[in-house]
């Protein structure tokens, strides 16, 4: 039985800033990602995508189209974002105009294996680990379960 070889893919339209890290293998295309980032193996970013400064993506993560994470972030292991709502009842069947964007502020960590659908999450706000986040997070403090809920309200998270 002959072996298999996974290749990295990185395309030559990915804007990187300075001192990023990546640990591959990985899929990134079409994708902007700030100084100082860090990306681990078995991580895809897909084209429209912006990742802020200082952020540290962990491994086995997916970040679709049309997602903006800001500076200071933590995203887990195994964390899924989703643009395709199905709005109309099924899959958008890659009608791009069907899919929604998601905008993550600065300064916030989500847990392994979360899931974000399209929403807004302001700054200073903390997922925990299997979380499900289905609507927007006006709000900074601690938010875990399925739907995500406010379990926790801080002030101020600080990642660094």
């Amino acid at each position: 039985m002959e072996p298999q070889i996974f290749e990295s893919c990185i395309k030559k339209d990915v804007v990187f800033g300075k001192g990023v890290k990546v640990v591959q293998p990985v899929n990134l295309y079409g994708c902007i990602i700030g100084d100082d980032c860090f990306v681990g193996p078995f991580t895809e970013i897909q084209k429209k995508v912006t990742i802020g400064n200082r952020t540290k993506i962990q491994s086995h993560s997916f970040i679709c189209e049309l997602v903006t994470i800001g500076c200071d972030c933590f995203i887990g292991h195994g964390v899924m974002f989703i643009n395709d709502l199905f709005s109309s009842g099924g899959p958008a069947g890659g009608d791009q105009s069907k899919w929604k964007e998601t905008n993550i502020g600065n300064k916030v960590s989500i847990g392994s294996n979360a899931t974000i659908l399209a929403v807004n999450i302001c700054d200073n706000v903390v997922i925990g680990a299997g979380s499900v986040v289905t609507k927007n997070i006006t709000e900074p403090g601690v938010y875990a379960g399925n739907p995500a809920r406010l379990i926790r309200v801080q002030d101020r998270i600080n990642n660094k």
